[in-house]
């Protein structure tokens, strides 16, 4: 979908008053007045969240969307999905890190822009980019799905307006602040994984996540980042070529077409993956099906359940199991 133009007048106006050039010359005009004044300033991290009303519409999204994408987030209170939606788009904008700014509307408070964006159900999400709006998705979909639709915001922003998103000051305090996020009790060893991760000491990494989940084994976060980093960990070291080479020269090489579906899904080749392993397991019987059932199940962790390549996939292997 390409973006519609969007401009204010009074409170709430979402006129197509303006064309994409117009727009970006705006955007452009906005971060060099920042620039003239001394640039923006850092924010924290839990500013990346915020809450925005009709009032405030226009100083909080429009002006806000020349220098970031502003992500929309349509909910309210009686909402079971937004429940689980909120949290999870909250936890990837300070994950982005100021490349998109989440924008909280409660629609039972602002009825107004609900109407004016043509809203039907909710959760609802649209962006706004250099003042114009671009729905986004309806709905609780998959945590894979929301990634590849902000990466693609984040690049429309970037190569159509010159966006470069926020700068965050992650030493920024707020103490005593209502909206500070608080610490959970397994904060310190993820941050210790992914710090592992940063150094490339796989092991470490794989180590910190077990040690979440030897206390809370369905830990999804540490469930997610233990099949990754083992995932990388099996790889590390082989030859790419001589991997493909023997799965190629003997499909019926089972540890061949295992480290081959493991470099697949490393490669971004998710479906290619899927389907040779669930080919493997079609054409094997005993240890070599289980072996390569059990390396499929691990894939899906890393890709996640919810994703519809997993699912699938899934489907798939039942078919060839049953």
């Amino acid at each position: 979908m390409q973006p519609r133009n969007m401009s204010m007048s009074g409170v709430v106006d979402l006129a197509a008053v303006k064309a994409a050039g117009e727009a970006k010359a705006k955007a452009e005009q906005v971060r060099a007045e920042a620039a003239r004044q001394g640039g923006s300033a850092a924010v924290p991290p839990s500013a990346l969240v915020i809450d925005v009303d009709e009032a405030g519409f226009e100083r909080d999204v429009l002006q806000r969307s020349a220098e970031v994408p502003v992500v929309l987030d349509f909910w309210a209170e009686w909402c079971e999905p937004c429940k689980q939606l909120g949290p999870l788009l909250e936890r990837l904008a300070v994950e982005y890190n100021g490349r998109f700014l989440l924008a909280k509307i409660d629609v039972d408070a602002n009825q107004m822009l609900m109407q004016q964006f043509g809203i039907q159900g909710i959760p609802a999400v649209f962006a706004v980019v250099a003042g114009q709006a671009l729905p986004l998705f309806q709905g609780a979909v998959p945590e894979a799905q929301i990634r590849e639709t902000l990466d693609q915001l984040i690049q429309v922003g970037e190569e159509r307006f010159g966006l470069t998103g926020i700068t965050v000051d992650a030493d920024a305090s707020e103490a005593g602040g209502a909206s500070a996020r608080p610490v959970g009790p397994y904060d310190a060893l993820l941050e210790a994984a992914m710090s592992a991760l940063d150094a490339g000491d796989l092991a470490g990494a794989v180590q910190a996540y077990k040690n979440v989940l030897a206390d809370d084994p369905a830990h999804p976060e540490a469930k997610l980042g233990l099949a990754q980093a083992e995932l990388l960990q099996r790889v590390q070291g082989l030859d790419a070529g001589t991997v493909r080479k023997n799965a190629a020269d003997d499909p019926a090489d089972v540890a061949a077409q295992i480290a081959a579906a493991d470099l697949d899904l490393v490669g971004g080749h998710v479906q290619d993956a899927f389907g040779r392993l669930v080919e493997t397991v079609r054409r094997t019987a005993g240890e070599d099906r289980n072996a390569a059932r059990l390396r499929l199940l691990e894939l899906f962790e890393v890709i996640g359940a919810d994703d519809p390549r997993v699912t699938a996939a899934r489907q798939a292997l039942a078919r060839v199991l049953f």
